[in-house]
């Protein structure tokens, strides 16, 4: 594995505002400025050469800086064993880990599996000893101490509101093949919120009791629009699940599993799911994937005095929302990744941007934050475009975009992602044009798969 080409940048670039939200509703904005990079001469829209048609794309996805090969192909090769075909992305595979590895720590410093659990999750992230594996750190609890777990998607160092007030992003880059580069992988950007957003603590008012088993149950997308994130996701977590076991389980019993689908917010596949999951008495839910599908079924998992803990939920509005402090997230929310995303359009010397984003808590949240850091560093936003993701064609979408001619645009999508490309490669504006931005919810081999099968 390469050495990682790590740089920072600050989350609250050119006066974007953080919401920082206690448990119990309160909000508190705060802006903090930077000095924008100094923009240059605007893209070129020469024609476009035939083939790799999304090369040159770029966009963020959350990763730790310190994930190896060999951990990739541990997780890859588990999975493969359990029947399942081979890894070829690995997006969330080292949060949805995390997320396992986390709550069964905080159960065994609670001392037990029922909701008082969840008052320990953020203390596990910080302001104790250091410990990276759970052996460690489950030492560190026998000896009577505090651990503070840094994970392999990160340090965590979670909020009083359950999320993470750092960061760390590869900005990845499609080839001329149209998957991602091996260089773009190593290419790590580190964010972080101003002490300013940080939040005071707060504990569960469920009293929901244990049975003395840890209980790990999975909201993850089988089907769907973020498909493509179910394999990893699920592969991280059942093969933290079984390093758990393989240690010695948690309150002297090996951790249970069952495994759920969420589906995406066009079906109540999650609804379902979360039924199914509460009434075989599960202590806590890793997931969902889509901040949206998380909003539609977070008041009855919490309302149950189930800890709800998703490897990828990037959503502000999930920062103070009422969820009885039983919602946690270690995949950083949205003023982080909006905030590098802008920075770099910055950098690469765009004069307008235009953005398309996915109707939805996700895709409205980032494109907002994207235009704001954008609009404070003097690059002319030429129009916001929110869409419905189950339409059946983008191209009077696109065709906004063409009309507008921005330098660069930004796309925030899921998988229906592969057929907005589509269209703009074919009306002139694709990647070899115009310079195009993703986020985490389409940046991967995936986007690259469906858009050469033409799906």
């Amino acid at each position: 594995m390469q050495k990682s080409r790590a740089r920072r940048v600050g989350a609250l670039l050119v006066g974007l505002a953080i919401v920082g939200a206690s448990a119990c509703g309160g909000d508190d904005e705060v802006a903090v400025t930077t000095e924008a990079p100094v923009t240059s001469e605007a893209p070129s829209t020469d024609a476009p050469a035939a083939g790799g048609e999304l090369e040159g794309m770029k966009g963020t996805t959350p990763k730790g800086a310190e994930i190896s090969d060999e951990w990739l192909a541990q997780v890859s090769d588990y999975w493969v064993s359990l029947g399942n075909e081979a890894l070829t992305d690995f997006n969330y595979a080292a949060e949805a880990y995390d997320a396992a590895i986390v709550i069964a720590l905080a159960v065994e410093k609670a001392g037990t599996d029922g909701a008082a659990h969840a008052n320990e999750i953020v203390g596990i992230t910080k302001e104790g000893t250091k410990c990276t594996t759970f052996a460690d750190c489950m030492a560190i609890i026998a000896d009577g101490g505090d651990p503070d777990y840094d994970g392999l998607s990160g340090p965590h160092e979670f909020n009083g509101n359950g999320e993470p007030l750092e960061g760390s992003y590869a900005m990845l880059e499609f080839g001329a093949d149209n998957r991602i580069t091996e260089a773009s992988n190593e290419n790590l950007i580190a964010a972080s919120a101003p002490e300013s957003a940080i939040v005071e603590l707060g504990t569960t008012t469920s009293t929901r009791a244990g049975d003395g088993q840890l209980h790990i149950g999975a909201l993850l997308p089988e089907t769907g629009s973020l498909a493509f994130l179910g394999a990893p996701e699920y592969a991280g977590l059942v093969y933290a699940i079984n390093e758990i076991n393989t240690a010695g389980g948690v309150l002297g019993k090996e951790v249970l599993y069952t495994q759920g689908d969420s589906g995406d917010t066009s079906t109540d596949i999650a609804s379902t799911t979360s039924d199914r999951l509460i009434s075989e008495g599960v202590d806590a839910i890793v997931g969902a994937a889509s901040s949206g599908v998380t909003l539609t079924v977070i008041d009855k998992i919490t309302a149950a005095g189930i800890t709800m803990f998703s490897p990828a939920n990037t959503s502000p509005a999930l920062s103070d929302y009422a969820d009885d402090n039983l919602y946690f997230r270690n995949a950083p929310a949205d003023g982080l990744q909006g905030a590098v995303v802008a920075n770099q359009i910055i950098e690469d010397g765009a004069a307008s941007v235009y953005i398309m984003n996915l109707d939805d808590a996700y895709g409205n949240g980032i494109a907002a934050v994207v235009k704001d850091v954008l609009e404070a560093a003097g690059v002319e936003v030429k129009g916001v475009k929110a869409y419905d993701p189950t339409a059946a064609s983008f191209d009077a979408e696109v065709g906004e975009i063409v009309a507008a001619d921005p330098d660069a645009v930004v796309l925030v999508s899921f998988d229906e992602g592969s057929r907005i490309l589509r269209t703009a490669v074919e009306s002139g504006i694709g990647p070899k044009v115009k310079k195009w931005y993703g986020t985490d919810g389409n940046m991967g081999n995936a986007l690259g798969e469906n858009f050469d099968s033409g799906k």
